[in-house]
């Protein structure tokens, strides 16, 4: 297992218990949002997470869970689609009390 596949599998431990929902998508609407025919269900459920916490519903955390992605690489997708990360000041410092409790 590469690394990549073991941070991907660290980061879903619980994933598959999640329940599918099917749904259709006109072709023409695929067209037009650049998805990939081959893999439709997982572009447009990135799409889908990245638009969740774009509206601050879900954590990035969540969104990365959510779409089955390394946090890291739900990252790089949020770039890519010009949304910007939510990091405030209290985020930060929370994150240093963490890292001081963990004596990193």
């Amino acid at each position: 297992m590469g690394e990549g596949e073991g941070a991907r599998r660290r980061g879903m431990r619980y994933l598959g218990s999640m329940q599918v929902v099917k749904v259709e998508i006109p072709a023409e609407l695929a067209l037009a949002a650049g998805l990939d025919g081959e893999d439709l269900g997982a572009e447009a459920s990135r799409l889908l997470a990245l638009e969740l916490y774009r509206e601050n519903k879900v954590s990035l955390g969540r969104a990365a869970e959510l779409c089955q992605l390394p946090i890291e690489e739900f990252m790089e997708f949020a770039g890519r689609h010009g949304v910007s990360l939510h990091y405030s000041a209290d985020d930060l410092e929370q994150d240093r009390r963490t890292l001081e409790r963990l004596g990193l």
